[in-house]
C-alpha cells in the first residue's frame, strides 16, 4: 500500500540517523573536555569541581567514541544504543551544569538537539519519558544551584522554557519522523514500481514482433530488441555500426535525415530474407538519438490475405448462393431432356456435358459456401478405427471406385480422439477425393489407405491418408494449403485450404508428408480423447 513503511527501510532509516546522532556527541563531549581540560576554558565556564567535571567529561568523550563505533545492528539494537546514548547525555549534561559556572545555558542548548533526536529513533512514549527526564534534570539542577549555592544569576523562565523546549521538540520530531518515514517508503515504493515498469517495458519490446532499433547521430546502434536483430541478419553482437550491418538502412536514414519527408522504401537486409518495411522517428531535437521500426512485410500480406478473403469469402457466400438456384434448375432440365427418346446421340452427348459440369460447378458452389460457414465445432469422444472403417465403407457405397483401391487399416484399438465427427468426416472426403484423382499413376488404378495410429514419440491419434501415386513436386508443396491455389484445370484451390481450417478448429493440425518410394501422405493429428466408460475390472475396483 501507498506510505506503508516497511521494516528493512525503516531500520535503514534508523541507522542512519543513529549514525548522525553519535557523531553528534562526540562532537559535543570533545566541546564538554575542552572546557574541562584546556586552560582557555575559562573563557567559557568556570570551573568549581574541576576534579569532576573532567573526570565526567574524559568518561563522556570515550563512551561517545565507542557508542560510535558501534552504531550499527538490528533495529532493537539501534533503539537500544539510542537509549543508552540518551541516558548517558543527561548525566554528562547534568553532570556538568552542576560543575561549571556560567555554561549552564549552552549545555542546556545544547541537550536540546539530543532529545530532539531521540525523538527521530525511539518510539513515541519513550522519547517524552527522556524528555521528561531531561526537563526534570535541568529543573533539579536550577534548584540545587539555588538552594544549595545560592546561585541566582539565571531566571527560572529560562529553566522553564529549556523544559518546555524539550517536550515541544520530542513531538515536533515524532511527527517529523513519521512524514519522513512515509515520504522515504513512498519513494522507494515508487521506484520499485518504476523499476518493475521499466523492466516489463523492455521485456514487452523485446519479445515484440516488430523491430526496433535506438540509433545515435553517428549511425551507431545502442539498442536493439531480438525482432531487429533477426531481421538484419543476425549479426555479432559487437558490431554496432549500422552502416556495417545494414548499409542499405544506413543510407536509408541518412536520405530521410537530410529530406525528412520521404517516405522509406521496403529494404532486403539478406539474401532471401523478408522485405523489411523501416520507419524512422527522431527522439530529440538535436538529431543525437532516432528510433528505427522494423515492419516484417509478410505481416501485413498475411492481414491483408486474411483481411481479402474474409471479405471474398462473405462476397462468394453471396454469390454462390444465387448461382444455386438457376443451377439447380438447368440440371433439373438436363435430366427432363435426357428422358427424352426422339434425341440423337449428339443431343445426348451435350446433355452429358451439361450434367458434367452443373455437378462440377455444384462442387465449387458447396466449397465456397463451406468457407464461408465456417461453422463452430462440436467436439465429441470418437473412437477411430471404427469410425475410419465406417468412413472407408460409406464412401464406397456412395462413390462407385471401379478398379481404384480405398480400405482402412488400424494399427490399435481402441483409439480415442476429441473431435467433430461432421467435420472430420468432410476433411476426410477432402483428401480422399484428391488422392483418389491425383494419386494414381498414369495407366493404373489408384491405392489410397486411411490409416488410423498413435505418434510413438507424443501419444497423439493419427488419421493418415496415403496414396501410391506420383507424389507432389517440392515446389508445390510450399502452396497446398494456400487458398485459390491449383494445379488443375477443374479445381478451386479451396479444398485443403478448408482441410486444414476445419482441423485448426478441433485442435488438430493438418501436414503433408512424402512417401518413400513415391505418393503422398497427409496426417492429421488429433487431441487424445477418453472412452465414456471406464474398462471393466476399474468399474468393479469402486
Amino acid at each position: 500500500m501507498t506510505g506503508t513503511v516497511r521494516p528493512l527501510e525503516t531500520e535503514s532509516l534508523r541507522r542512519r540517523e543513529l549514525y548522525f546522532f553519535t557523531l553528534y556527541r562526540v562532537f559535543e563531549a570533545a566541546l564538554l573536555a575542552f572546557v574541562a581540560f584546556s586552560p582557555f576554558g575559562v573563557v567559557v565556564a568556570e570551573l568549581h569541581e574541576p576534579i569532576i567535571a573532567r573526570a565526567a567529561s574524559a568518561i563522556y568523550l570515550i563512551a561517545s567514541g565507542v557508542l560510535l563505533l558501534s552504531s550499527r545492528g538490528s533495529d532493537m539494537r539501534i533503539r537500544r544504543q539510542a537509549a543508552i546514548g540518551m541516558c548517558l547525555d543527561i548525566m554528562a549534561a547534568t553532570t556538568a551544569m552542576l560543575t561549571q559556572v556560567g555554561g549552564e545555558s549552552g549545555i542546556a542548548l545544547l541537550l536540546l538537539f539530543n532529545v530532539a533526536a531521540c525523538g527521530l529513533i525511539l518510539s513515541a512514549r519513550a522519547s517524552m519519558g527522556f524528555a521528561v527526564i531531561a526537563a526534570i534534570a535541568v529543573l533539579g539542577e536550577y534548584l540545587f544551584n539555588r538552594l544549595m549555592i545560592m546561585d541566582v544569576s539565571r531566571p527560572f523562565a529560562e529553566t522553564l522554557m529549556f523544559m518546555v523546549s524539550y517536550l515541544a521538540a520530542v513531538v515536533f520530531c515524532q511527527l517529523l519522523g513519521r512524514q519522513m518515514s512515509a515520504s522515504h517508503a513512498l519513494a522507494e515504493e515508487r521506484g520499485e514500481q518504476l523499476a518493475n515498469l521499466a523492466e516489463v517495458n523492455e521485456l514487452v519490446i523485446r519479445r515484440m514482433r516488430t523491430g526496433v532499433l535506438v540509433v545515435d547521430g553517428s549511425h551507431k546502434v545502442r539498442l536493439s530488441n531480438e525482432a531487429a536483430w533477426s531481421l538484419l541478419g543476425n549479426p555479432s553482437p559487437e558490431r554496432r555500426d549500422l552502416n556495417d550491418i545494414a548499409p542499405t538502412l544506413h543510407t536509408s536514414l541518412w536520405q530521410w535525415r537530410q529530406g525528412r519527408g520521404e517516405v522509406p522504401k521496403s529494404l532486403t537486409f539478406t539474401e532471401g530474407g523478408p522485405d523489411v518495411l523501416p520507419r524512422f522517428v527522431p527522439i530529440s531535437l538535436s538529431d543525437s538519438l532516432f528510433l528505427i521500426f522494423l515492419d516484417d512485410s509478410r505481416i501485413y500480406s498475411g492481414r491483408a490475405e486474411e483481411l481479402t478473403l474474409s471479405t471474398l469469402g462473405r462476397l462468394s457466400a453471396s454469390i454462390a448462393h444465387e448461382i444455386r438456384n438457376p443451377l439447380a434448375a438447368i440440371s433439373y432440365s438436363a435430366q427432363l431432356l435426357d428422358e427424352a427418346d426422339y434425341l440423337p446421340d449428339a443431343d445426348r452427348r451435350l446433355l452429358e456435358i451439361i450434367h458434367t459440369q452443373c455437378t462440377r460447378m455444384n462442387g465449387i458452389v458447396e466449397n465456397i459456401l463451406g468457407l464461408a460457414r465456417r461453422e463452430r465445432s462440436q467436439p465429441e469422444s470418437v473412437e477411430l478405427a471404427t469410425f475410419a472403417r465406417q468412413y472407408v465403407d460409406d464412401y464406397r457405397s456412395s462413390h462407385p471406385l471401379e478398379t481404384d483401391i480405398l480400405q482402412a487399416v488400424c494399427r490399435q484399438r481402441p483409439l480415442m480422439a476429441m473431435v467433430d465427427p461432421q467435420q472430420l468426416h468432410q476433411v476426410l472426403t477432402v483428401l480422399v477425393h484428391n488422392a483418389l484423382t491425383y494419386g494414381r499413376l498414369p495407366g493404373q488404378p489408384a491405392d489410397v489407405t486411411v490409416a488410423v495410429g498413435k505418434d510413438p514419440a507424443t501419444s497423439q491419434p493419427l488419421i493418415e491418408v496415403i496414396d501410391h501415386g506420383p507424389g507432389i513436386p517440392t515446389a508445390v508443396v510450399e502452396h497446398i494449403f494456400t487458398p485459390f491455389y491449383t494445379t488443375s484445370a477443374h479445381g478451386t484451390g479451396l479444398g485443403l485450404y478448408i482441410a486444414r481450417q476445419l482441423c485448426e478448429a478441433n485442435q488438430s493440425s493438418l501436414e503433408f508428408m512424402p512417401v518413400p518410394g513415391g505418393g503422398s501422405c497427409f496426417r492429421i493429428r488429433l487431441t487424445v480423447g477418453q472412452p465414456l466408460l471406464a474398462p471393466g475390472p476399474a468399474i468393479a475396483a469402486r
